[in-house]
């Protein structure tokens, strides 16, 4: 496995290891290990970059799960494509050498791509070329098209497809790090756009679910809620007593004014590839999953809430 310290990693390790699996862990030697204590695995050092490494860790392996990535918006396009495509080639290749039994990867919402406003897409989506100037987007794009094409060649590999993924144990601070700025009000104003928002616990029951009974070269939309910003914001403000951002600007006035900030010294509130990607439509429904799945999401205020706690708890004096 691959991924096994972040946030959804580690909950998709310790479902195998409740599982009854042996469990193999690629970690780097600078990842965090704060998810990984008590966990019953055993971990392997070394680079997804590195194949002559992934090739000695696949060895007597007969499952993969390729869960890592970035989904650090800030990176640039050469280290998102890296992390992304890259590090997917070099893993599932060296899966399909090795003859494993199956292969669940890590696909995400936006390699669908986005829906029209006010509806909802599924796998049968037509993938728009217009996100393709958010970085991000391509990346896990193009990382699914490699999934796709290896597994033409015989890989047995089901896509995942999680949106946007809420809960405990962000400890990178990657998808769940709009919560923690909500709660810091570092978020200036909001756009119209739309997001859906799943819980961890649920999403990583989605990848065993995959696991045992996905078709392979198909793909699972993961998802629970469909928020519109406004409605996000809102109920996040009534959970945890933070006002909502004051301000709500046209996509256009938000673009400018996040090129702007970019100009100047220090850490922007947001960026341009930031704007961008909140001002369309990632809503999802995820009838597949549940049909041939028999995925069942959980409810989705329990899932704001748990993620508003856990930032509490462990930032306290600054949230």
């Amino acid at each position: 496995m691959t991924g096994g310290a972040g946030l959804l990693g580690s909950h998709v390790a310790r479902l195998l290891a409740e599982r009854g699996d042996d469990l193999r862990l690629v970690v780097r030697r600078t990842t965090r290990r704060d998810n990984l204590e008590g966990l019953d695995a055993r971990l392997v050092t070394a680079d997804l970059l590195d194949r002559a490494a992934v090739r000695r860790a696949m060895r007597g392996v007969e499952r993969v799960f390729h869960v890592a990535g970035t989904t650090n918006l800030r990176a640039s396009r050469a280290r998102l494509y890296r992390l992304n495509v890259e590090t997917t080639r070099i893993v599932l290749e060296e899966a399909l050498r090795a003859g494993v039994e199956r292969v669940v990867f890590t696909s995400s919402a936006v390699a669908v791509g986005p829906a029209a406003p006010g509806s909802t897409a599924d796998e049968t989506q037509r993938f728009s070329g217009d996100t393709a100037r958010v970085p991000y987007v391509t990346a896990k794009r193009e990382a699914e098209v490699e999934a796709l094409r290896i597994g033409a060649r015989g890989l047995p590999v089901v896509i995942v497809n999680p949106a946007h993924v809420f809960g405990r144990g962000d400890v990178n601070r990657s998808s769940t790090d709009v919560v923690r700025r909500f709660l810091r009000r570092e978020i200036p104003f909001s756009v119209d756009g739309a997001l859906n928002v799943v819980d961890v616990e649920d999403v990583a029951r989605g990848h065993l679910l995959a696991d045992e009974r996905g078709t392979p070269g198909e793909r699972y939309l993961l998802g629970n809620r469909n928020f519109t910003w406004d409605r996000l914001f809102a109920d996040l403000a009534r959970l945890s007593g933070v006002e909502p951002p004051a301000v709500k600007l046209p996509v256009a006035a938000a673009l400018a004014l996040a090129e702007a900030a970019q100009r100047l010294p220090g850490r922007p509130p947001l960026t341009v590839d930031e704007v961008r990607l909140a001002s369309y439509w990632w809503t999802v429904r995820s009838n597949k999953a549940r049909r041939e799945l028999g995925w069942q999401p959980s409810h989705h205020e329990d899932t704001l809430q748990a993620t508003i706690d856990w930032y509490r708890e462990r930032e306290p004096q600054r949230l």
